[in-house]
C-alpha cells in the first residue's frame, strides 16, 4: 500500500496501488447505470414492447461493453506504469549510455 508521506514524496507513484479502487468504483457505477437501464427498459416495455426490448438489449450490452472497456483502460495504466519501472531499471543498471 502507500502512506500518507507517499503522498509528498515523488520517488514512487501511487497511482498503480489506487487505480484498483478506481476500477472498482467505475464498474460499481456501470452496474448501477445498467440496472437503471434494464429497470427503464422493462417500464418501457409496457408502452411499447418492440422499443423496450431494444433497450433492453442496448442496456446489457453497454454494461457488457463499460466492464470490458473500463478494464482495458485500467490495464493500459498500470501498463504505463509498469514500462516506466522497467525503463528506470534498466537505467539503473547502466544499459543506456
Amino acid at each position: 500500500m502507500f502512506d500518507f508521506q507517499d503522498l509528498f514524496q515523488w520517488d514512487r507513484f501511487i497511482t498503480p496501488t489506487i487505480i484498483k479502487t478506481f476500477y472498482w468504483l467505475v464498474i460499481g457505477l456501470i452496474v448501477l447505470f445498467g440496472l437503471s437501464g434494464i429497470f427503464s427498459a422493462l417500464a418501457a416495455m409496457a408502452i411499447s414492447p418492440f422499443a423496450g426490448f431494444i433497450l433492453l438489449l442496448s442496456s446489457i450490452a453497454g454494461v457488457v461493453v463499460g466492464v470490458v472497456f473500463s478494464r482495458i483502460a485500467a490495464e493500459f495504466i498500470l501498463i504505463v506504469f509498469r514500462i516506466n519501472e522497467h525503463l528506470g531499471a534498466i537505467r539503473d543498471q547502466g544499459g543506456m549510455r
